[in-house]
C-alpha cells in the first residue's frame, strides 16, 4: 500500500472518530437565540428568598444572567459557581445574576449546597433545588449532569451541556469566556 493511501486512511479514521464524538454531544436547556419559557420557583437555599420558593427568573427582570441547571451539587458545580459568582461580582454594575437550579429530589441535597455556598464563599450565585424534570418548558435534559445558560433579556445568548464527568476546569474556563457575550459593551 502507498504511502499516500495510508495517510488518506488514517485521515479517514480521524474525522471519523470527530464525528463520532461530535454526535455524542447532547442538548439541554434553552438554545441560543430562543426566548425563556418563563416563571418557575424552586426552593431557595442561599439568597435573601432563602428558605422559601421563589422565582429567580423573575428577580433577576431582563439583567444578564447565567443559569446553571445541575443534577446533583457536586465539588465541579461549586468550582464552577465560584467562577461566576466571581464574575458577577466584577459586573454588579450591570446587575449582573446568577442562579443554580439542581433538580433532584435527593435527600440532603439542600446540607450539599449550604456546604457549596460555604466551602467557595459564594456571595452572589444563588442555590436552589427544583423537581428532578426541572421546570417546565426549560428542556432540561435527563442526561445532561450540567447545563448552563447564558441570557439577557430572557433570551439565550450562549448554551453549555455536560454529561456527567465531563465539567471540568477546561469546560469551566469556556463558559467563563463567554459570558462577555451577556454583558454590556465597555
Amino acid at each position: 500500500m502507498k504511502l499516500s493511501h495510508v495517510l488518506a486512511l488514517a485521515l479517514v479514521a480521524v474525522l471519523a472518530a470527530g464525528v463520532a464524538v461530535a454526535a455524542e454531544t447532547i442538548k439541554s436547556g434553552p438554545q441560543v437565540g430562543e426566548d425563556l419559557a418563563g416563571p418557575f420557583h424552586p426552593y431557595n437555599v442561599t439568597g435573601p428568598k432563602a428558605g422559601e420558593k421563589n422565582c429567580l427568573y423573575c428577580s433577576n427582570g431582563p439583567n444578564p444572567v447565567a443559569m446553571v441547571f445541575a443534577r446533583s451539587a457536586s465539588e465541579d458545580l461549586g468550582k464552577l459557581c465560584k467562577k461566576i459568582d466571581e464574575c458577577v461580582e466584577k459586573n454588579a454594575d450591570c446587575k449582573m445574576g446568577s442562579f443554580v437550579v439542581v433538580c433532584t429530589d435527593e435527600e440532603g441535597t439542600e446540607a450539599k449546597l449550604k456546604k457549596i455556598a460555604k466551602d467557595n464563599d459564594l456571595k452572589k450565585v444563588v442555590l436552589s433545588i427544583d423537581n428532578p424534570a426541572g421546570p417546565e418548558g426549560y428542556k432540561v435534559n435527563k442526561e445532561a449532569d450540567v447545563t448552563v445558560v447564558l441570557y439577557v433579556d430572557r433570551n439565550v445568548k450562549a448554551n453549555f451541556a455536560f454529561k456527567k464527568g465531563e465539567l471540568k476546569e477546561k469546560e469551566i474556563e469556556e463558559v467563563v469566556k463567554a459570558l462577555p457575550k451577556i454583558l454590556p459593551s465597555k
